[in-house]
Protein backbone atom coordinates (compact mmCIF):
# COMPACT_ATOMS: atom_id res chain seq x y z
CA UNK A 1 0.00 0.00 0.00
CA UNK A 2 2.85 2.53 1.08
CA UNK A 3 4.75 1.62 -1.95
CA UNK A 4 1.86 2.17 -4.19
CA UNK A 5 0.69 5.66 -2.60
CA UNK A 6 4.26 6.86 -3.21
CA UNK A 7 4.67 5.62 -6.60
CA UNK A 8 1.42 7.76 -6.93
CA UNK A 9 3.32 10.36 -5.05
CA UNK A 10 5.82 10.34 -7.64
CA UNK A 11 4.12 10.18 -11.17
CA UNK A 12 2.07 13.52 -9.94
CA UNK A 13 2.50 15.81 -12.46
CA UNK A 14 3.84 18.93 -10.56
CA UNK A 15 1.77 22.35 -10.47
CA UNK A 16 1.35 25.65 -8.88
CA UNK A 17 -0.84 25.94 -6.48
CA UNK A 18 -3.70 28.18 -6.51
CA UNK A 19 -5.60 31.17 -3.76
CA UNK A 20 -8.91 29.93 -2.61
CA UNK A 21 -10.89 32.30 -1.03
CA UNK A 22 -14.23 31.98 1.06
CA UNK A 23 -16.48 34.47 1.55
CA UNK A 24 -20.05 34.59 3.38
CA UNK A 25 -22.04 36.45 6.04
CA UNK A 26 -21.61 34.97 9.31
CA UNK A 27 -23.71 31.91 9.88
CA UNK A 28 -23.51 30.96 6.34
CA UNK A 29 -20.71 28.00 7.38
CA UNK A 30 -17.22 29.14 6.82
CA UNK A 31 -15.63 28.85 8.81
CA UNK A 32 -16.96 24.80 8.83
CA UNK A 33 -15.91 24.40 5.40
CA UNK A 34 -12.46 26.11 6.34
CA UNK A 35 -11.73 23.48 9.04
CA UNK A 36 -13.03 20.62 6.67
CA UNK A 37 -10.84 21.80 4.03
CA UNK A 38 -7.17 22.03 6.17
CA UNK A 39 -7.59 18.79 6.55
CA UNK A 40 -6.15 18.27 3.16
CA UNK A 41 -2.18 18.42 3.40
CA UNK A 42 -1.99 20.18 0.54
CA UNK A 43 -4.09 23.22 1.59
CA UNK A 44 -2.54 25.75 4.46
CA UNK A 45 -4.06 28.51 5.91
CA UNK A 46 -2.53 32.08 4.97
CA UNK A 47 -1.94 33.80 8.07
CA UNK A 48 -2.75 38.27 8.39
CA UNK A 49 -0.54 40.63 9.89
CA UNK A 50 -1.93 42.83 12.31
CA UNK A 51 -1.08 45.93 14.05
CA UNK A 52 -3.80 45.11 17.12
CA UNK A 53 -2.16 43.45 20.29
CA UNK A 54 -1.90 40.07 21.00
CA UNK A 55 -4.71 38.42 23.14
CA UNK A 56 -4.65 35.85 25.57
CA UNK A 57 -3.90 32.39 24.26
CA UNK A 58 -3.39 33.58 20.56
CA UNK A 59 0.09 32.42 19.89
CA UNK A 60 2.10 34.72 17.11
CA UNK A 61 2.65 33.27 13.60
CA UNK A 62 -0.69 30.91 14.52
CA UNK A 63 -3.34 33.00 14.66
CA UNK A 64 -1.66 35.94 13.44
CA UNK A 65 2.05 38.04 12.80
CA UNK A 66 1.84 40.71 15.20
CA UNK A 67 3.44 43.62 14.06
CA UNK A 68 3.78 47.31 15.04
CA UNK A 69 2.35 49.91 12.78
CA UNK A 70 5.69 50.98 11.41
CA UNK A 71 6.62 47.75 9.87
CA UNK A 72 2.90 47.55 8.61
CA UNK A 73 3.47 50.66 6.95
CA UNK A 74 6.83 49.57 5.45
CA UNK A 75 5.29 46.47 4.18
CA UNK A 76 2.44 48.44 2.04
CA UNK A 77 4.66 51.20 0.77
CA UNK A 78 6.93 48.03 -0.78
CA UNK A 79 4.07 46.16 -2.16
CA UNK A 80 4.78 43.72 0.37
CA UNK A 81 0.81 42.92 0.96
CA UNK A 82 -1.77 41.14 -1.08
CA UNK A 83 -4.46 43.04 0.18
CA UNK A 84 -5.02 45.05 3.59
CA UNK A 85 -7.80 46.90 5.39
CA UNK A 86 -8.30 48.92 8.28
CA UNK A 87 -10.73 48.20 10.99
CA UNK A 88 -11.44 49.78 13.76
CA UNK A 89 -7.96 51.79 14.32
CA UNK A 90 -6.46 48.29 13.79
CA UNK A 91 -4.86 47.15 10.50
CA UNK A 92 -4.71 43.82 9.10
CA UNK A 93 -2.79 42.80 5.82
CA UNK A 94 -2.05 39.28 3.75
CA UNK A 95 1.54 38.90 3.77
CA UNK A 96 2.67 38.16 -0.33
CA UNK A 97 6.08 36.17 0.29
CA UNK A 98 4.73 32.88 2.08
CA UNK A 99 1.86 32.90 -0.37
CA UNK A 100 3.99 33.07 -3.22
CA UNK A 101 6.51 30.82 -1.77
CA UNK A 102 3.20 27.99 -1.10
CA UNK A 103 2.10 28.34 -4.65
CA UNK A 104 5.25 27.97 -6.15
CA UNK A 105 5.71 24.58 -3.92
CA UNK A 106 2.35 23.46 -5.31
CA UNK A 107 0.72 24.07 -1.81
CA UNK A 108 -3.31 25.60 -2.01
CA UNK A 109 -3.83 28.99 0.21
CA UNK A 110 -6.79 29.70 1.86
CA UNK A 111 -7.82 33.05 2.90
CA UNK A 112 -10.59 34.12 4.95
CA UNK A 113 -10.98 37.91 3.82
CA UNK A 114 -14.06 39.86 2.87
CA UNK A 115 -15.75 41.21 -0.55
CA UNK A 116 -13.20 44.19 -0.40
CA UNK A 117 -10.12 41.95 0.01
CA UNK A 118 -11.15 40.13 -2.37
CA UNK A 119 -10.74 42.45 -5.18
CA UNK A 120 -7.64 43.41 -3.82
CA UNK A 121 -6.46 39.98 -4.25
CA UNK A 122 -7.75 39.53 -7.61
CA UNK A 123 -6.38 42.87 -8.97
CA UNK A 124 -2.89 41.74 -8.33
CA UNK A 125 -3.44 37.83 -8.42
CA UNK A 126 -5.96 37.34 -10.93
CA UNK A 127 -4.83 34.04 -12.63
CA UNK A 128 -3.98 32.40 -9.23
CA UNK A 129 -7.42 33.17 -7.68
CA UNK A 130 -10.63 30.93 -6.95
CA UNK A 131 -13.22 32.53 -5.28
CA UNK A 132 -16.36 31.20 -3.86
CA UNK A 133 -18.80 32.76 -2.11
CA UNK A 134 -20.92 30.76 0.57
CA UNK A 135 -25.06 32.06 0.69
CA UNK A 136 -27.58 30.17 3.36
CA UNK A 137 -30.59 28.43 2.44
CA UNK A 138 -32.60 31.30 3.58
CA UNK A 139 -32.46 34.13 6.02
CA UNK A 140 -34.38 32.55 8.51
CA UNK A 141 -32.35 29.70 8.20
CA UNK A 142 -29.24 32.01 8.75
CA UNK A 143 -30.67 33.60 11.57
CA UNK A 144 -31.21 29.74 13.56
CA UNK A 145 -27.74 29.18 12.87
CA UNK A 146 -26.52 32.10 14.65
CA UNK A 147 -28.65 31.80 17.48
CA UNK A 148 -28.35 27.77 17.60
CA UNK A 149 -24.12 28.96 17.76
CA UNK A 150 -24.72 30.43 21.19
CA UNK A 151 -21.94 32.58 20.98
CA UNK A 152 -23.44 36.09 20.78
CA UNK A 153 -25.93 38.29 21.93
CA UNK A 154 -29.89 39.19 20.69
CA UNK A 155 -28.41 42.60 19.89
CA UNK A 156 -25.27 41.42 18.08
CA UNK A 157 -27.48 38.71 15.92
CA UNK A 158 -29.13 41.28 15.19
CA UNK A 159 -26.23 43.47 13.86
CA UNK A 160 -25.11 40.65 12.26
CA UNK A 161 -28.24 39.61 10.04
CA UNK A 162 -28.17 43.64 8.88
CA UNK A 163 -24.74 43.94 7.39
CA UNK A 164 -25.40 39.73 5.99
CA UNK A 165 -27.26 41.89 3.17
CA UNK A 166 -24.74 43.94 1.95
CA UNK A 167 -22.37 41.38 2.63
CA UNK A 168 -24.30 39.17 -0.09
CA UNK A 169 -25.09 41.89 -2.38
CA UNK A 170 -21.55 40.84 -3.89
CA UNK A 171 -21.87 37.73 -4.49
CA UNK A 172 -22.02 38.52 -8.27
CA UNK A 173 -18.12 39.63 -7.62
CA UNK A 174 -17.18 35.52 -6.82
CA UNK A 175 -15.97 32.48 -9.31
CA UNK A 176 -18.71 30.26 -7.43
CA UNK A 177 -21.39 30.33 -5.15
CA UNK A 178 -22.14 27.31 -2.73
CA UNK A 179 -25.85 27.20 -0.98
CA UNK A 180 -25.04 25.91 2.29
CA UNK A 181 -28.41 23.81 2.62
CA UNK A 182 -26.35 21.25 4.44
CA UNK A 183 -23.01 20.88 5.27
CA UNK A 184 -21.92 18.04 3.59
CA UNK A 185 -23.23 18.53 0.16
CA UNK A 186 -21.61 22.19 0.29
CA UNK A 187 -18.17 20.78 1.50
CA UNK A 188 -18.50 17.94 -1.73
CA UNK A 189 -18.91 20.89 -3.70
CA UNK A 190 -16.58 22.92 -2.13
CA UNK A 191 -13.89 19.77 -2.72
CA UNK A 192 -15.37 19.54 -6.76
CA UNK A 193 -14.56 22.89 -7.22
CA UNK A 194 -11.29 22.36 -5.57
CA UNK A 195 -10.58 19.51 -7.90
CA UNK A 196 -11.51 21.18 -11.30
CA UNK A 197 -9.28 23.67 -10.53
CA UNK A 198 -6.09 22.24 -9.86
CA UNK A 199 -6.48 20.36 -13.03
CA UNK A 200 -6.41 23.45 -15.21
CA UNK A 201 -3.78 23.21 -17.78
CA UNK A 202 -2.22 26.22 -17.01
CA UNK A 203 -1.84 25.29 -13.25
CA UNK A 204 -0.23 21.87 -14.50
CA UNK A 205 3.15 23.41 -14.42
CA UNK A 206 4.93 19.86 -15.18
CA UNK A 207 2.07 19.24 -17.54
CA UNK A 208 4.91 19.87 -20.65
CA UNK A 209 7.34 17.36 -19.58
CA UNK A 210 5.04 14.87 -18.90
CA UNK A 211 3.19 15.05 -22.33
CA UNK A 212 7.23 15.03 -23.79
CA UNK A 213 8.06 11.93 -21.96
CA UNK A 214 4.41 10.27 -22.90
CA UNK A 215 5.21 10.88 -26.22
CA UNK A 216 8.66 9.46 -26.59
CA UNK A 217 7.15 6.18 -25.80
CA UNK A 218 5.11 5.95 -28.76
Amino acid sequence: MAEREAGRQSDAIARRGLMLVLSSPSGAGKTTLSRLLLADPAVTLSISVTTRAQRPGETDGAHYHFIDRARFDAMVRNSELLEWAEVFAHRYGTPRAPVEQALASGRDVLFDIDWQGTQQVREKARHDLVSVFVLPPSARELERRLHTRAQDSDEVIRGRMAKAADEMSHWAEYDYVIVNRDIDQAFAQLRAILAAERLKRERQTGLSDFVRAVQAEL
